[in-house]
């Protein structure tokens, strides 16, 4: 474990007159704590102003301040050298039961953290900066509808007690016939929607963009025209996490069973797991 001595002038100065009585004095050590994790909280908002972070990019990072509280409640930046670290990533895969993909994904977070607060002075550590764990993982696996899949979504009769998945399902179904992401059509607003297209600036790469709507994506629109959202939104587009999830119900209800297998690591162990496709629809 490092420690690094901290002085100020008035420490220097008490210091040598403790050596005058004493002898040589001992460097005064300071752990630099996570302080009711300040620092954290400081990095999350001055790198989510600089880069214009999107509402997921403050999830992802308010949980990797709940995994790094959970993992060590009073965890110093001195704490992290090779061994904190590999304890950090053991934890990671143990205690929250990650694969090895994801573990690789939080300490990317985690050493951006660190870098920042290196820069900034908060601590002398600087042993993240040559920890490369080794993860084993595989290409993630592009999983999509066919098109007899998308219009058995589409010609799905929901039952009288889950019509909310309707709204869902149009949502999906404008994502499809448009190519746009999650993010892009929950920032869509009236305005954009011209007679035959819609005019859109990507969240994610800042493209702008005309795309031509079909009979499909008109009528989707047309359906919604005179429902009032907030923020003038054109569509009802809920939570991403909510819509992932509904989305996986009407998928099973749809009977998108065609099963799929993936195959990832967790630690050294491979696992092999073979899931309707239902599971996999997500929103992205």
């Amino acid at each position: 474990m490092q420690y690094f001595s901290i002085y100020t002038p008035e420490r220097e100065i008490r210091l040598k007159a403790v050596s005058c009585y004493y002898g040589e004095a001992k460097p005064i050590v300071r752990k630099t704590r996570f302080k009711s994790q300040e620092a954290f909280d400081e990095f999350v908002k001055e790198c989510g102003n600089q880069n214009n972070w999107t509402a997921s990019t403050y999830e992802k990072f308010a949980a990797v301040r709940n995994h790094i509280k959970e993992f060590k409640e009073d965890v110093t930046f001195e704490y992290f050298n090779e061994f904190g670290l590999n304890e950090y990533v053991n934890f990671l895969r143990d205690k929250k039961d990650m694969r090895n993909s994801t573990i690789g994904k939080q300490m990317g977070f985690l050493k951006w953290f660190l870098r920042w607060s290196f820069k900034k002075g908060h601590h002398q550590n600087i042993a993240y900066d040559a920890f490369k764990p080794k993860l084993k993982t595989t290409p993630k696996k592009v999983i999509f509808l066919t098109w007899d899949e998308l219009n058995k979504l589409k010609d799905y009769h929901i039952p009288h007690d889950k019509q909310y998945l309707e709204r869902v399902r149009d949502v999906l179904l404008f994502c499809c016939f448009t190519s746009l992401r999650y993010s892009d059509v929950r920032n869509l607003k009236r305005s954009d929607i011209k007679p035959d297209h819609i005019e859109v600036t990507t969240v994610k790469t800042a493209d702008s963009l005309i795309i031509e709507l079909n009979d499909h994506s008109k009528a989707i629109l047309e359906k919604y025209k005179d429902v009032h959202f907030e923020n003038h939104m054109a569509l009802p587009v809920i939570s991403n996490q909510k819509m992932n999830d509904y989305l996986k119900e009407l998928g099973e209800l749809a009977e998108i069973n065609e099963p799929v297998r993936e195959t990832y690591y967790k630690g050294n162990e491979r696992i092999d797991e073979v899931t309707p496709k239902y599971l996999s629809l997500i929103h992205i």
